[in-house]
């Protein structure tokens, strides 16, 4: 049998062995050609841009600039189909139907409009639940609806491994829920929730499922068909594409169902004096000129995604987590807050004893080294967690070991330094 001493070092064969295995994409995002030192470890945040999405957007303004589905001239047309293309790309990329797709620009905005639409059909005691965990984006809209609609909020609480208690989730559930929503990795813990587990609940008692993806959207393979999610969201420029533009999955039978959230131009059919009929789905959803370059960029990046192989993405991210975690696990005055599980993904929130948050950041600044600090939109968690604010690294596929090491050296410095 294998001994604990023989795998670990297997283990650590391996992430020798990365060093000199690594995607070799680094090349292709111009910022790090720019500020050659920087080591970037806060993409939970934004994740940095490849120079092809700077092309397409650049390309669009330079020679295609034009408004989409007004103009019968020819630039006109060409943007239009570039701009449905790009929304063909997006959707193949979650296994959606073209026409399930709406932008917006945000999943900020995404969760408000499902708050506002869906929030206009709930009536008085009605019950939404979500976690716990949730950033604020997925809890201040539906805490609108309490002073509103006067509805009932639940949360499903976390367990002793700060992951959601899914047996709790059943006594929550009544007659009267009518919407779970839920993270589906969260921005702190790094955490994978089981959805599949959630959604399956949900439709067993014929209540609706919103996914929030901004997270995950980046680093977990996400298909809303065998999911059976009634609502996804995600932010582009989580998943290297510009900011300005989030995506609104809503499954087609619930998009007949739903009155628009925006009015204006585009997404009516007629106005009248008095009353105005909406276009047909996806557009009835799109009031206005949206970020027609930004969403062009963002079919780029998934393009570029889609080239490197999202399988190659996620197999090189989780040797990069485990050896972070490694390192991590070595340094005595360390408290890890998560990662009980293999269900994470590569975002890590942790404290150093005798440090503050914000004061270990800037530290770590000075090398150019780029972490998070603060309560990243999720007091209800810190308060959980019985912390205020923690430090949190995550990862994308253009960092390296080379890196990990390299912030771990400065780290322990520090640590010897404030002792």
């Amino acid at each position: 049998m294998e001994s604990r001493y023989d795998d670990r070092r297997s283990k650590i064969k391996t992430w020798h062995a990365m060093k000199n295995q690594t995607l070799n994409i680094k090349n292709d995002f111009p910022i790090f050609k720019n500020q050659k030192s920087l080591i970037y470890f806060d993409n939970a945040s934004t994740t940095q841009k490849p120079q092809c999405m700077i092309d397409a957007v650049s390309e669009f303004y330079t020679h295609q600039n034009a408004n989409v589905h007004r103009g019968t001239y020819r630039i006109a047309e060409n943007a239009t189909k570039k701009f449905e293309n790009s929304r063909e790309t997006i959707s193949r990329f979650i296994k959606a139907k073209t026409h399930e797709i709406v932008f917006t620009k945000s999943t900020t905005e995404s969760i408000n409009a499902i708050a506002y639409t869906i929030g206009m059909q709930l009536k008085k005691n009605d019950e939404i639940i979500i976690s716990e965990m949730e950033h604020h984006s997925n809890i201040v809209p539906w805490q609108m609806l309490i002073k509103e609609k006067g509805i009932k909020l639940k949360y499903i609480p976390l367990n002793k491994n700060y992951e959601l208690n899914i047996a709790k989730l059943e006594s929550l559930i009544s007659k009267k829920t009518k919407l779970i929503s839920i993270t589906h990795m969260s921005n702190v813990l790094g955490v994978i929730n089981p959805i599949q587990k959630i959604i399956n609940i949900a439709k067993e008692n014929n209540i609706l499922t919103l996914i929030d993806a901004a997270q995950s959207i980046a680093h977990l393979k996400i298909d809303v068909k065998k999911l059976n999610c009634d609502i996804l969201v995600f932010s582009g420029h989580k998943i290297l594409g510009p900011t300005g533009v989030g995506v609104l999955y809503i499954k087609e039978n619930l998009m007949k169902k739903i009155s628009p959230f925006l009015r204006g131009g585009h997404m009516i059919s007629e106005v009248k004096k008095y009353d105005s009929t909406w276009n047909v789905h996806p557009w009835k959803f799109e009031a206005g000129t949206l970020n027609i370059a930004q969403i062009i960029g963002l079919s780029s990046s998934i393009n570029y995604i889609n080239n490197i192989g999202l399988n190659n993405i996620l197999n090189y991210e989780k040797k990069l987590l485990d050896y972070l975690l490694n390192q991590l696990h070595s340094i005595q005055d360390i408290e890890i807050y998560g990662h009980n599980s293999n269900q994470s993904g590569p975002v890590v929130a942790f404290n150093i004893k005798n440090c503050h948050p914000f004061d270990l950041c800037k530290l770590l600044d000075v090398h150019n080294i780029a972490i998070r600090a603060g309560h990243h939109c999720t007091q209800i968690l810190m308060q959980k967690l019985k912390i205020q604010s923690s430090n949190r690294i995550s990862l994308y596929a253009y960092n390296t070991i080379d890196e990990i090491d390299f912030f771990i050296k400065r780290l322990n410095e520090i640590i010897k330094i404030i002792k």
